[in-house]
């Protein structure tokens, strides 16, 4: 892993940014793109950039279950909103929310994600060490599946939605297993909430208790956090 300590999360999204050009200068075509507060100073950076991604593919790492894409709160409403409308690309992929038929929609987007191999996968990281929704347990072989969100996880998102019990217990999640296949993965945290998880992805075991432990297998991982997510960190 290449860590980057920055000031602050405005900081970056730049570093974030460069790289993002430097994918798409070499032929990268198909970029895998997170939600969230995490990765917001990347999309604006980007959006402010004269970078082009008409002949790019994205692929969205999770969506919840239940909920339309022209729900303000979806996945597919955020990325349209912070980045899509100004920046889009070629063909932009999410799990579906509102499928009908969750196995079948598992299906479709595990198609999705083999038949477009993501050069760039852009990854934030949850308080419990989980990265899309894969949450702490979660077999390290997994495509995409569905997900109950754990107790922390939905008290994380509450801060989006009017109350608690509005936020949905479920999601789509793109699978560890696909996460490491992308050949390149950022991973952006900021602040001191995400310290904890921080040392236990790049210090600790490799262990399902802390999925993002599994990107220390991955051989090309740039993680950029800011001084309050590096403060447990023993080694930079």
């Amino acid at each position: 892993m290449k860590i980057i300590v920055v000031k602050d999360s405005e900081q970056g999204g730049k570093e974030a940014c460069k790289i993002f050009k430097e994918v798409l200068a070499d032929n990268g075509t198909v970029f895998g793109l997170a939600t969230g507060s995490t990765p917001l100073t990347t999309y604006r950076n980007l959006v402010k950039d004269d970078i082009d991604f008409s002949n790019a593919i994205s692929v969205n790492l999770d969506e919840y279950v239940g909920i339309k894409p022209d729900n303000p709160q979806s996945y597919q409403y955020f990325m349209n909103e912070y980045l899509f409308k100004y920046k889009p690309f070629k063909h932009s992929y999410l799990p579906q929310g509102d499928a009908p038929d969750s196995k079948k929609e598992v299906e479709r987007y595990d198609k999705v994600i083999a038949e477009n191999p993501i050069d760039l996968q852009l990854l934030g990281i949850g308080r419990n060490g989980h990265i899309g929704f894969n949450e702490p347990g979660s077999d390290f072989n997994l495509k995409t599946h569905k997900v109950a969100l754990s107790p922390s996880t939905i008290k994380a998102n509450a801060r989006f939605f009017k109350n608690e019990e509005d936020v949905p217990r479920y999601a789509y999640s793109m699978g560890i297993g696909s996460i490491m296949k992308s050949k390149k993965i950022i991973l952006e945290a900021f602040g001191a909430q995400k310290a904890h998880a921080v040392a236990a992805m790049i210090e600790g075991p490799v262990s399902a208790d802390c999925p993002a432990s599994v990107l220390q297998k991955h051989n090309d991982v740039i993680v950029i956090v800011d001084e309050e997510a590096a403060a447990e960190l023993k080694k930079r």
